[in-house]
């Protein structure tokens, strides 16, 4: 039997998003936290991540800023480490405990991650594509996410298009795996329902070489109606599959309880250009592998 049906399929073209229980088992969510726990353990981190803005002249501050930047744009084909404002002190050193410091690891844990590796190319996400119609997937990102309790950020309503542009519009597809419950206290995402219809106003490009910042946003955001947005709390082991172009966010975790999750992009790479403006491009380490194996 399909693990996708024929129902879900209809939900997400007409949502632009479904929710569907039971992609992982508990333990394979165990399994993908506890090799992340190892990861951060040994992680090495950079200079410009543990400087302190607030200690720096103009110049400095801007070789901080440019540093930053470079360890963003260039973390497609890395595993890098991206943490939460206010976790480090003046000379650098943590002041909440290195496993709450992050909030998410990327751009390429499915590349160089066994453990990820399978969970991304697992006959079931194959199933998925497959039932969805798509000829050539390939993988385009992956991201650790770690909403950690107390201090895990609001992100504000986007839509992944934005970010990850291809013409046509249409061939992006994320797929956010919660390694733990997600719940409306700890941070779950909330929709727009059929706002996928409706384009985008909004683009994340790169600028051109040698100028700074690396990268600029043409148009704006939309205002959105609050009203709106519907809940999509989802249970550990559980999949949300979100259209590139549907409105979504997700509230700061109040809660005592972190929210991770494991979640990757796909593009239908038939027929479709990927934008040579956006901030994530192949590379000869590592072209965009295909989904199905």
């Amino acid at each position: 039997m399909d693990f996708m049906t024929d129902q879900d399929v209809q939900r997400y073209q007409e949502d632009g998003y479904v929710v569907l229980d039971g992609l992982l088992t508990s333990q394979e969510c165990d399994e993908l936290r506890q090799r992340m726990a190892e990861i951060v353990e040994r992680m090495d981190v950079p200079e410009h991540c543990r400087t302190t803005f607030s200690t720096y002249h103009d110049e400095q501050l801007k070789k901080q800023l440019q540093g930053n930047a470079d360890y963003f744009i260039t973390s497609g084909d890395k595993i890098r480490f991206f943490f939460e404002k206010g976790v480090f002190d003046d000379k650098g050193e943590f002041i909440v405990p290195k496993q709450r410091s992050l909030n998410k690891v990327g751009h390429a844990l499915h590349a160089y991650e066994p453990l990820y590796e399978k969970v991304t190319h697992s006959p079931k996400v194959q199933g998925i594509a497959k039932k969805l119609g798509l000829v050539s997937p390939v993988i385009l990102q992956s991201m650790f996410i770690f909403k950690q309790p107390g201090i895990g950020g609001e992100v504000t309503p986007h839509q992944d298009a934005t970010f990850l542009y291809t013409e046509p519009l249409g061939r992006v597809m994320g797929v956010w795996i919660a390694l733990e419950d997600a719940t409306i206290n700890n941070g779950c995402l909330w929709f727009i329902p059929g706002s996928h219809k409706s384009g985008i106003t909004r683009r994340m490009v790169r600028t051109p070489k040698g100028t700074f910042p690396l990268t600029d946003f043409i148009g704006r955001e939309q205002a959105y109606d609050e009203e709106k947005f519907v809940a999509a709390p989802v249970k550990k082991g559980g999949v949300i599959l979100i259209h590139g172009e549907v409105v979504h966010r997700s509230a700061e975790n109040t809660s005592e309880e972190s929210r991770h999750v494991y979640t990757f992009h796909i593009m239908e790479a038939q027929q479709t250009r990927w934008s040579p403006d956006n901030w994530l491009q192949p590379t000869e380490d590592l072209p965009f592998p295909p989904l199905y194996t």
